[in-house]
């Protein structure tokens, strides 16, 4: 009985392994000119001018003005994305985030950038969060949602 459950939770974890680091192996689908610099993000949310849409596809909206679509990488966050998306205008200035784990080894900003590509979006970016949310936002000082 103990065997197989030993059994059981090494396939379980083989599998959390394989595919989290199946994701490191996706090439990046996006260019160094689509990356966001926080600092330009945040100067931009502070003036209250020309704010773009800010979607975040990960595990939580913390910046002010974002909307959270869910995790990109699961259906049903796909879907919200799309239902967000679906009356834009296709050259409007769309901002993407995540921030949940370094850009290697993140599941939802790929599929999320791939979404914006077939739905024929032209003015899309990525906010450049190469470590996670906590050390390439919060800790820097930017602007984050006040907590209800």
């Amino acid at each position: 009985m103990k065997k197989r459950l030993i059994i059981k939770l090494i396939v379980v974890i083989a599998v959390l392994f394989f595919v989290d680091n199946s994701y490191a192996q996706n090439p990046v689908n996006w260019t160094s000119n689509q990356l966001v610099e926080p600092s330009a993000l945040a100067d931009t949310i502070n003036a209250k001018k020309d704010l773009p849409v800010i979607i975040s596809v990960g595990p939580g909206a913390v910046i002010p003005n974002s909307i959270h679509a869910g995790m990109a990488s699961e259906t049903a966050g796909l879907n919200r994305l799309k239902t967000q998306l679906k009356d834009l205008p296709k050259d409007r200035k769309i901002i993407i985030y995540c921030g949940c784990c370094p850009f290697e080894h993140c599941p939802n900003v790929r599929p999320a950038i791939n979404v914006l590509k077939a739905m024929n979006f032209t003015n899309y970016y990525l906010l450049n969060l190469p470590d996670n949310i906590k050390k390439d936002w919060i800790d820097k000082g930017y602007p984050i949602l006040e907590s209800e």
